[in-house]
């Protein structure tokens, strides 16, 4: 960054710093990563400059002979490690991925079912002060009361009572793995477009840990980041499945994406994006998926020594929530004890939480950024200790001892 450094100091130095405080802590929120080196270049190249409004072998500016190579190139690598006929690679991140689908396969007003927001969904899958609960009639589906998974024979009933025009799968705070079959048999009795967002389990889904939607599903989107390690974007795909259901469905996710809700791709992020997948190929990203999942586990088993109560008692991908009810201290307030000890997780609602978004019982941890820097179940056990001590003391002391343990460990653990 010698130009920035020469122009403009400030900005320079802010980035410096950032880069020093994620070197010298653990960053553990389960939806951040650190992007591969190599797909962060294409970010700050000359492709940042070029309009490229539309799709390649059609687009509305000149000049694109080049980017449609690059994007062409994006959608092969995402149709070979998902395993899918049609991707688009335009959305800018997850949400308007998601917004594309409403608008290509419902009017407003239409039924839409989805998981709801404090059971663990997305904002995006109906919750009330989203878009997708202010323009389309939205159900929503939680979680069992004891055993807080899934319950897919509620859901049937659910969708059996509502009969929606399109059902999601998927979640942002949900530990166990999403059985898909279930879904496409709950979606199938109603004839309801199913969809499946793996943002957070992308990465996963590629790498073999978790059970890829793609046989069972219309369609599919997921962010780009994330267990995937690539730049922030969005994909769009549609499954075989999902063509046979209605032979139009990549016109129409085309055409929602363009004209109907963006302009310009973001062509620089396209080619990072790319650059991510070709890692994503490689047999090295499965060992990567694989040690995650381990990671994840290990540290459940270290926190459940310590008395945390995680929530359905375990995990299957990269995630954990914790219910901090039993350690009478709230969400915030664990945020931000762990924060002044070098651990960055967020505050989080748990499943029937008696209290207030903004102020949880819960906190949410994940593997993806720390197993990206090397760590293992050996680590883990160390995090989980740290994490424990940090919540039961509760005291700056502590919190400054625990941060020059934890900065030791990082230091031999470099971020790539």
């Amino acid at each position: 960054m010698r130009n920035l450094k020469k122009k403009d100091l400030q900005i320079y130095n802010l980035i410096k710093e950032e880069r020093k405080r994620r070197q010298d802590g653990l960053e553990m929120i389960p939806s951040e990563n650190h992007t591969f080196p190599e797909a962060l270049e294409p970010l700050s190249s000359i492709l940042n400059d070029k309009y490229a409004e539309g799709y390649p072998g059609k687009r509305y500016y000149g000049g694109n002979e080049i980017i449609d190579k690059i994007e062409i190139l994006c959608q092969e690598r995402a149709q070979k490690v998902f395993n899918v006929p049609y991707v688009n690679v335009q959305p800018y991140s997850g949400s308007p991925a998601n917004q594309s689908v409403y608008f290509a396969l419902l009017n407003l007003r239409d039924k839409v079912m989805g998981m709801d927001l404090s059971a663990g969904g997305h904002l995006t899958h109906g919750w009330k002060v989203n878009f997708s609960g202010k323009y389309y009639n939205s159900v929503s589906y939680g979680v069992d009361k004891g055993s807080n998974r899934i319950d897919y024979d509620q859901v049937a009933k659910i969708a059996k009572k509502e009969k929606p025009k399109m059902i999601w799968a998927g979640a942002t705070a949900y530990s166990r793995i999403i059985n898909w079959k279930k879904f496409k048999e709950i979606a199938d009795s109603v004839d309801a477009y199913l969809c499946a967002d793996i943002a957070h389990i992308a990465g996963l889904v590629i790498a073999g840990v978790h059970p890829s939607p793609v046989p069972y599903v219309d369609v599919i989107t997921t962010t780009t980041h994330k267990t995937l390690r690539g730049p922030r974007g969005g994909l769009v795909m549609v499954t075989k499945k999902g063509i046979k259901k209605d032979p139009k469905l990549p016109s129409k996710i085309n055409k929602a994406i363009i004209p109907g809700l963006q302009g310009g791709p973001h062509e620089h992020q396209i080619a990072g994006i790319a650059v991510a997948l070709k890692e994503a190929a490689k047999p090295s990203f499965k060992i990567y998926g694989y040690q995650v999942v381990k990671n994840a586990k290990a540290l459940a088993e270290t926190l459940k020594k310590e008395n945390f109560s995680i929530v359905t008692g375990g995990t299957d991908n990269h995630l954990l929530l914790i219910d901090l009810r039993n350690k009478e201290v709230t969400g915030q307030e664990a945020q931000d004890l762990l924060d002044k000890s070098g651990i960055t997780v967020n505050k989080n609602a748990i499943p029937f939480d008696p209290n207030p978004p903004f102020n949880p019982s819960g906190i949410r941890l994940g593997t993806p950024a720390i197993t990206t820097r090397g760590m293992k179940e050996k680590e883990m056990h160390m995090i989980g200790n740290w994490i424990s001590q940090t919540i039961k003391e509760r005291d700056v002391r502590a919190c400054n001892r625990i941060k020059k343990e934890v900065k030791s460990l990082c230091n031999k653990f470099l971020i790539p």
